[in-house]
């Protein structure tokens, strides 16, 4: 027995024999789609009773007691009519109205006519309907290409089908197989609302990272990659109807008198611009064209517009792959359709949904709708890539060959979804795509680079020290060329844009400049600019000796983005530095540090505070307080972290995909430092935490640099053993790593599990 089963015999119960007055269910009770916490939406309809309050109370109360939560409501017929008659909201619920109890008759009566009227108004209903779905979406976005999706108000989930559905109610909408289409995949989605109800015992309809694994063992997938991909491609379906759908309502409530009469016009050999969408023409050579398919999506991207649906069906049928190599036009097609941005998109999501794009290019099918269990992307990977590749779109200016860019953007994370390191996969894919694509050996090799070396810039840029000659030098010879170099710096911009929020801001765009302006005089030879880049900061840290040394005494300057100190050296002044500015919520980004001859130390912090500006004056205060051993910093970051905690539990990305703490060393990104490379869970005073432990490891910090990677941290620390000396002993480095991997475990006990 169902939930709405269940919850009909308790009505029918407590309404008993009354007459003249009935319960109709409405809404998603109606149409018997109860969810473990779903609302129980119900009418108590009645012919004008007198005695209807004290009827209503005798059904409510009880239910109430029940703990159930109720949408109710009490309406003799005209009055819900009349109420339905001006809100969609009424009047969509009671095109799902039912009879539960009661005079069968009277229910009738309401549905009946709530449906003809409805029908009678079409096309203001309609109308409203069209900007409801559109508000919604832009408010929610969407189900298929985000890792916490809404299940039933974003794009492409429940919603949707439900609009759909009203929308046939007026007036017949949908096309021949669509019902059963989206039957396939609302079932789907219902079915994993109702696990997920049950899994957080909430009327929850964000399928958070943290619940993925629990409702997929719920509902029988084989884990939470399979689980999100199933609903990923349902939503995918529905998203795609939806668009098809309502863009039909649209062309018909504008009617002829809404429309521009314009002959066809040709935008290809056999395909016309008809209305406003790219149709094939009649005696247009399908079968025997291998570009067509892509000629017919740069056409309609151009245009802005989309494909019709008879020209997608007829090209699904009888367009054939591009073969091996393609036609150089089925090339330049892609690259014409990548090349108008986000018009691409829809229209590359069209081919996808009749399968055209996997018969231009098999390697697409493993990272179709495949999830990214990593709260640091926003998508699915095939989007990501469309994405990175319409971002890419607004950079062709930047480099010399456009085509390479916008190929290298849609292929670079191509190795996902398939066994093994991404990128080595990714590598062997492009080696083969890009002879097939009828690419030279150089430009395959341009490609090939690309992919190798997507994540070069960005890692660099933020895990290295710029300043280092060895840094551009190794950038250099790793990317070969300046036509490289260019082409990799729009991709990361466009990779990272496309990742989320998290990958991309003013303080990294800026890093990566400054890194590919290095390179750049690294492959040119001319290094004088970037001995000018640093002029000021080395003045003003020279300064800040002086005046300690002159002083005696700390000097402190505390401002926003910047805390630089000088003061006499001390064992541990990295990690006590770094433990107060945590206190005062400033996260670090990157930091200097240097020592005199005569034991002056200077340290200098980039930093920003995502809580909002602190108490500058307080945070020097800390900070001698801190470095004269009169400040509790261990005791006070348990404090602050416990709070935090209490107040914000924690992400659902850490339950879901718990970041390992792990410690690698490298000798060859410096000349003299040996670079210590943390990866570590985010967490209040993780920097002090792991500088303490380098500091009791006898180690000198002498450069680091903070990267965020959503609730992951990767940090680099320049240190020197105490003669000032790389490390190089293994066994110091294994005691090094242990020590981290302790102090961290504190923090994190669940995260340390190795290297």
């Amino acid at each position: 027995m169902t939930r709405a089963d269940q919850i009909d015999q308790r009505l029918q119960g407590l309404l008993g024999d009354e007459t003249d007055v009935a319960l109709v269910a409405v809404g998603g009770y109606g149409r018997r789609e109860l969810c473990p916490k779903s609302d129980i939406d119900v009418l108590l309809v009645h012919r004008g009773r007198k005695d209807i309050a004290e009827v209503a109370e005798r059904i409510w109360y009880p239910l109430w007691d029940d703990g159930l939560k109720l949408g109710h409501g009490v309406r003799t017929v005209k009055e819900a009519l009349a109420l339905a008659g001006s809100e969609l909201e009424v009047a969509t619920s009671l095109l799902d109205g039912r009879f539960v109890a009661g005079d069968p008759g009277l229910a009738d009566e309401l549905c009946r006519r709530a449906s003809d009227q409805w029908r009678k108004g079409s096309g203001r209903w309609l109308a409203a309907l069209d900007r409801s779905v559109a508000d919604r979406h832009a408010a929610a976005g969407e189900v298929a290409f985000l890792l916490e999706p809404d299940l039933k108000e974003r794009r492409g989930g429940l919603r949707d089908v439900q609009a759909m559905r009203w929308a046939e109610a007026a007036r017949r909408v949908l096309l021949p197989g669509d019902d059963d289409t989206l039957q396939e995949a609302y079932d789907l989605l219902l079915r994993v609302r109702c696990a997920l109800h049950d899994v957080t015992g909430k009327a929850n309809d964000r399928l958070a990272l943290q619940d993925q694994d629990a409702v997929a063992a719920a509902v029988g997938a084989r884990d939470a990659d399979a689980l999100m991909a199933e609903v990923a491609a349902a939503a995918r379906t529905i998203a795609w109807t939806s668009d098809e759908t309502w863009w039909r309502v649209r062309a018909t409530l504008a009617g002829p008198s809404g429309r521009v009469v314009t002959r066809d016009r040709e935008v290809g050999a056999g395909l016309l611009l008809r209305d406003g969408v790219v149709e094939l023409a009649l005696d247009a050579e399908v079968a025997g064209d291998p570009t067509i398919a892509l000629r017919a999506g740069a056409a309609a991207a151009a245009n802005a517009t989309r494909l019709s649906r008879a020209a997608l069906d007829r090209l699904a049928a009888e367009a054939p792959g591009p073969g091996d190599p393609w036609p150089d036009a089925a090339r330049e097609a892609l690259v014409e359709l990548l090349a108008t941005g986000r018009d691409a998109i829809p229209v590359l999501e069209a081919l996808d949904q009749r399968g055209l794009l996997v018969r231009m290019l098999p390697e697409w099918e493993p990272v179709r709708s495949r999830p990214q269990r990593n709260a640091y992307h926003r998508f699915t990977i095939d989007r990501h890539l469309c994405e990175a590749a319409a971002e890419a779109a607004r950079l062709v200016d930047r480099v010399e060959r456009p085509d390479l860019l916008l190929i290298g953007a849609l292929l670079h994370d191509i190795g996902k979804g398939r066994p093994g390191d991404h990128t080595e996969v990714g590598v062997e894919i492009v080696k083969t795509v890009g002879r097939r694509l009828g690419f030279g050996a150089d430009d395959v090799d341009v490609l090939v680079g690309m992919v190798q070396h997507h994540l070069l810039l960005p890692d660099t840029a933020t895990r290295r020290d710029l300043d280092d000659p060895h840094t551009a030098a190794a950038v250099a010879a790793a990317v070969g060329t300046a036509q490289s170099l260019d082409l990799l710096h729009a991709l990361t911009e466009a990779d990272s844009i496309a990742t989320g929020p998290a990958a991309w801001g003013s303080w990294k765009a800026t890093l990566v400049s400054q890194l590919v302006d290095r390179v750049h005089r690294a492959l040119t030879g001319d290094g004088t600019l970037a001995e000018e880049d640093d002029g000021g900061a080395a003045v003003a840290l020279a300064d800040l000796a002086e005046r300690a040394k002159a002083a005696g005494d700390l000097v402190v300057e505390a401002s926003d983005g910047t805390v630089a100190l000088a003061g006499r050296d001390r064992p541990g002044l990295f990690a006590r530095v770094a433990g107060t500015l945590a206190l005062h919520g400033l996260d670090v980004l990157s930091a200097r540090v240097a020592s005199t001859d005569d034991g002056i130390a200077v340290e200098s912090f980039d930093v920003t505070a995502p809580f909002g500006p602190p108490d500058w004056t307080a945070v020097e205060a800390d900070l001698r307080r801190a470095l004269a051993g009169r400040l509790s910093i261990e005791a006070r970051l348990a404090k602050r972290a416990a709070a935090y905690r209490r107040s914000r539990p924690p992400a659902g990305a850490l339950a879901a995909t718990p970041v390992r703490i792990s410690v690698a060393f490298d000798n060859g990104a410096s000349a003299v430092a040996t670079v210590v490379d943390v990866r570590a869970p985010n967490g209040i005073g993780r920097l002090y935490r792991i500088t303490r432990a380098l500091a009791d490891m006898d180690l000198d910090v002498r450069h680091a640099k903070v990267s965020t990677l959503g609730p992951e941290v990767v940090d680099a620390f320049y240190v020197v053993d105490a003669a000032g000396a790389k490390v190089t002993d293994a066994a110091y480095q294994a005691e090094i790593e242990a020590c981290i991997l302790a102090e961290l475990g504190r923090g994190h006990p669940a995260a340390v599990g190795g290297t």
